[in-house]
């Protein structure tokens, strides 16, 4: 079974709905999500992307980014949806060369995925795409860069997170993951849903050990809309020694010593999403926050999704 698939919050938890069209039930109070999707329909979307560092209680880095993105149905059968999101007008608040160069690698760039029947995320087709248009423009900053000191092996780093299908569902597709992550199962009101899962680790390795919970938190029966709310935490001590060794890995990358294990301070991470969801299957307002601490010191992720 794909690692995508395996790490859905809704086949693990409880039942998947499976004919039934519409999506909130009165009668029992509860919500399903299926994407009801039409062949050749899009709907397009802005994403706002923010990273706040904090040591102790002072703000000491911000950034913020901001793109669009067209979502289109490129093909639907009876078990599966071929979904492109396409991603334009990039803009970003840092002065850093570097990381605006970064970026601009995916700007106009296609990421064809696959769900099945429900919208459940099972895969990205276009993973080898990908994988080259990230490797040529590596090369090419590279050779723009090249005055800065072991800019090859940072790059390099950044060619390694799309090198391959496994990596990239793992850590290159964050916010088609969080528009997907409630798809293809029922809720109740009011009830909490917890589980076990196993969360992808963006460092190598085997899967990190994660709980979470899901729950439904509002109907409006109205609007045909619902929210669902998420709450979910890695395990420490995996994630810690998973950090000590992409550290010592790094290290020896750049010729330095290795640090000791002591001298690494025990890593948190813990991650909330929010999503209005339509009962067409289309999302309407989704915003995920992500805190990761260590040492004092908190990296603050929020990506916002909202419907144009």
């Amino acid at each position: 079974m794909k690692q995508i698939v395996k790490i859905s919050l809704l086949f693990f938890i409880f039942s998947l709905a499976q004919s039934a069209y519409a999506q909130i039930n009165m009668a029992d109070s509860s919500a399903q999500v299926i994407g009801y999707w039409n062949l050749n329909e899009k709907q397009s979307y802005s994403v706002k992307e923010e990273k706040i560092k904090i040591k102790e209680t002072d703000t000491i880095s911000r950034e913020f980014s901001s793109y669009d993105v067209d979502i289109t149905i490129l093909d639907s059968t009876a078990n599966s949806y071929t979904i492109e999101w396409f991603y334009h007008d990039y803009n970003i608040d840092t002065d850093n060369e570097i990381t605006k160069e970064l970026v601009s690698i995916t700007d106009s760039l296609r990421v064809v995925i696959k769900t099945d029947e429900l919208g459940m995320l099972q895969e990205v087709v276009n993973w080898e795409d990908i994988r080259s248009l990230v490797s040529e423009a590596v090369v090419v900053l590279q050779e723009k860069f090249k005055e800065i000191p072991n800019i090859d092996k940072v790059l390099n780093q950044v060619k390694t997170m799309f090198s391959s299908k496994e990596v990239i569902e793992a850590a290159a597709i964050n916010e088609i993951k969080q528009y997907y992550s409630f798809h293809g199962a029922k809720y109740t009101l009011g009830e909490k849903y917890n589980a076990n899962l196993k969360a992808p680790n963006i460092y190598g390795g085997e899967p990190f050990d994660s709980n979470i919970t899901v729950y439904l938190d509002e109907i409006n029966e109205e609007n045909n809309n619902f929210i669902l709310r998420t709450e979910q935490s890695i395990d420490e001590n995996q994630l810690s020694d998973a950090v000590f060794a992409y550290i010592c890995k790094l290290a020896e990358n750049m010729g330095g010593p290795a640090p000791k294990k002591e001298d690494i301070p025990p890593v948190s991470n813990n991650t909330w999403t929010a999503s209005r969801i339509h009962g067409s299957g289309w999302i309407i307002y989704s915003v995920q926050t992500k805190e990761v601490s260590a040492d004092n010191t908190t990296n603050v992720e929020e990506v916002i999704i909202e419907i144009l």
